[in-house]
Parts: structure tokens; C-alpha cells; sequence
């Protein structure tokens, strides 16, 4: 099996390569520290936007480039190595993007996609209910006919970036007879439409990422549905898949290992570097390892997706796999760096800017974020190896 890259492939890397090396400085990231995530990713995005690089495998009259899938990973690896601040805008890139491209209407797609490729919109996403998260059919948000528009009434939470969002992704119940799979419509929101309330939910790192979404009557339009009426599970597939096919996550390990073993070569114990200690080197050698196997997943999403294929069990054993490896990797560097690894960010004894304390801690949200990955190992066991439910 051949997996080089055709030669014009990795003339595109070197381009990538060579544009994120300019603008995604150590002074870059610096600031971003300062000023939050939120100015340096619209900031950011506008140039992979002007570059046409936001949406590469998108239709071309949809904004996108009209690459193939294949470039599109190569752009998502160097993102993820170099790891650059486009969380803002991920959600209409790899999650709704996609699923409008497939299920929307033509009006949908001539609304929302240019904004999307153009770096303009921010979306979140409304499926996680406080009692509908990993059993997320179990959603109670109701959807009510009324005249043309649907009256939303409910609760999200864990929703990422609605206190900066535009616009909203979301489930509904619109059929609270049928079984909880069938009765589900997918919508889009407008986060400006009174009777939607954002509260923030501060997480283990002190950051707001995260909210809960109140919906009391929101009127949404009829033609806001994606998908046919009750077919909203069916539709979320696409989302869910993007979802959990992200490539960046082994290459942001990737580059996170380069900086550890820098560290164990620089770093000494008892007049010794860290990089001759032969515990050490082999649990680097370890994580180097189960990075390329998280790596070759991510690149079997890629080839399904290329094929016009919905990864259904690929996708979750990237995200199991890929979330857990996070968790193992920054815990291994902190057991390697020791007290010091435990330092926050702003210290100045802190190793690799006090990235791995952070990291560890927001790599244990991963393992729950998208499906936890206990649903993840069901899917695998029910849909990958045909073993029955329990």
C-alpha cells in the first residue's frame, strides 16, 4: 500500500506549510494568549478565506474551492500541527457546511454556505440537552407547528461558542409519539430570534467555551428545517460524522511530542539529560506510535469521505482513539516535566508556555465532547463488529 502523496499534493503542503510558518508566530500565539481566541480567529480565518483555503472541498458555486478530499486533509494536518486559532468557525467548516451541502434545500445552501467559506458566520451547535447527551435521541427540545414557522421550546447545554454565535444548529422533537429515533427535525436558528437566553458555563481551565441555551417559544421558519420533517437523525449523521473525522488532533499531538522530546534533550536530572533516560524515551517512543496509528485512521475518514462514503464507524474510532491519545500524551508529559508540568500558563518556570497542564485538562472534556467514548465503543462493537446490543 502506497501512502505518498501525489507530487502536486505536496507542492500544496509546501504552500500551506510555508503561509502558516509566516503568520502563525510564537508572537502570534502570544497574543492570542492576550486577547482571547475570538479576534485572532476571525482575524486568521479572513486569510485562509481570501486564500480560498476555509472550505477547499466544498462545491466551487458554494464558495468552496472545489479541491479534492485529500487536499482538504493536508490543509486540516497543518492547521492541526501548526495549531492555529480557527475554533470560531469550525462548526460551519466541518459540521454544518457539510450537512447543508448535503440535505439542504437550494435556498439553504445560497443563504448560508458563502458566509461559512467567507469567514463571516459563527455557529454553534444545539444537540446536547442536561438529560440527552451521549443518549442524545432521548432530546425532549419540543418543535410546535404553527402557521408557517415552528415554535422551539427547550434546553441545550455544552454549547460551544452561542455567546458568540450567529446562527444556531439544533434538534428538536417534532413528534413526541413516534419512536425517540423517527420524531426528530433538524433546524437552524437565528441566535438573534427572541426567546433565546445564553448562559455561560466556565470550564476547568477558567475559559468560556461553553453555555447552556434556553429556547422559550423561538419561531423559526418552516423553511429553516434541513431535511424532511422527522428525518432530523438521519440528517445529524453527516454532522455527527465531520464531527468526529478530525485529522488536526493527531497532528496538534504531532507537534505537542516534538516539543516534549526538545524538552527531555534540553532538560537535566542528576547532571543527565532526560533524553538518556530510557523510561523516558520509550514512553515517547510509544506516543510517536499510537500518534501514526491515530494518524492512518483520520486518513481512512479522508479516503471515505473522498468516495462519497459517511464514515459511520471510521469517524468515532478517530475521535476514541485520537481523544484518548490526547489524554495519554499530556498526562505522560507531566509525569516527565514533574511539579513543573503542573504550572499554568503566565508562569515564567512553566515548560512549552504551560501548554501541557491545559491541554490535559481540556483532553478530558474531549473523551465526552461529540459522544462520549463509551457510545463511541458501542458503535464500534454494534456497527463495526456486528456484536449485538446489550
Amino acid at each position: 500500500m502506497d501512502f505518498r502523496f501525489a507530487e502536486e499534493e505536496e507542492r500544496f503542503r509546501e504552500e500551506v506549510r510555508a503561509f502558516l510558518k509566516k503568520e502563525v508566530t510564537e508572537e502570534f500565539l502570544m497574543g492570542l494568549e492576550d486577547r482571547g481566541e475570538l479576534d485572532f480567529s476571525r482575524e486568521f480565518t479572513k486569510k485562509l478565506a481570501e486564500k480560498g483555503w476555509l472550505a477547499m472541498a466544498w462545491p466551487k458555486e458554494y464558495g468552496g474551492g472545489g479541491a479534492t478530499m485529500m487536499e482538504q486533509l493536508i490543509f486540516n494536518e497543518e492547521i492541526g500541527y501548526f495549531q492555529a486559532p480557527t475554533g470560531a468557525h469550525r462548526q460551519g467548516i466541518n459540521l454544518i457546511g457539510p450537512t447543508i451541502i448535503a440535505h439542504g434545500t437550494e435556498e439553504q445552501k445560497r443563504r448560508h454556505l458563502r458566509g461559512i467559506t467567507a469567514g463571516e458566520v459563527v455557529w454553534c451547535q444545539g444537540f446536547s440537552e442536561p438529560n440527552a447527551g451521549s443518549d442524545l435521541a432521548s432530546l425532549q427540545c419540543r418543535a410546535v407547528e404553527e402557521g408557517d414557522d415552528y415554535l422551539i421550546t427547550g434546553q441545550k447545554v455544552w454549547t460551544t461558542n452561542a455567546h458568540r454565535a450567529d446562527w444556531c444548529h439544533l434538534l428538536a422533537r417534532t413528534d413526541p409519539e413516534a419512536p425517540k429515533h423517527r420524531g426528530i427535525s433538524y433546524f437552524l436558528v437565528d441566535m438573534k430570534s427572541p426567546g433565546i437566553t445564553v448562559r455561560p458555563l466556565i470550564n476547568m481551565v477558567a475559559a468560556h467555551d461553553f453555555n447552556e441555551v434556553f429556547l422559550d417559544n423561538v419561531r423559526v421558519p418552516k423553511e429553516n428545517m434541513v431535511g424532511d420533517k422527522n428525518q432530523g437523525w438521519y440528517v445529524s449523521q453527516v454532522t455527527l460524522a465531520g464531527e468526529r473525522s478530525q485529522i488536526g488532533l493527531p497532528s496538534s499531538c504531532k507537534r505537542t511530542l516534538e516539543g516534549l522530546v526538545e524538552y527531555v534533550k534540553e532538560t537535566k536530572r542528576n547532571g543527565e539529560p532526560l533524553a538518556h533516560n530510557p523510561i523516558v524515551r520509550r514512553k515517547l517512543a510509544e506516543m510517536a506510535v499510537e500518534i501514526e496509528v491515530n494518524r492512518m485512521i483520520a486518513y481512512r475518514v479522508a479516503w471515505m469521505q473522498h468516495k462519497g462514503l459517511i464514515p459511520m464507524v471510521a469517524a468515532p474510532a478517530s475521535k476514541l482513539f485520537g481523544s484518548e491519545l490526547l489524554q495519554r500524551l499530556t498526562g505522560i508529559g507531566m509525569e516527565i516535566m514533574g511539579l513543573y508540568g503542573q504550572l499554568e500558563l503566565g508562569s515564567k518556570w512553566a515548560p512549552l508556555r504551560g501548554a501541557m497542564a491545559r491541554m490535559h485538562m481540556y483532553s478530558l472534556g474531549i473523551a465526552i465532547a461529540m459522544g462520549t467514548n463509551e457510545i463511541m465503543r458501542n458503535i464500534l462493537a454494534i456497527r463495526g463488529l456486528g456484536l449485538p446490543r446489550a
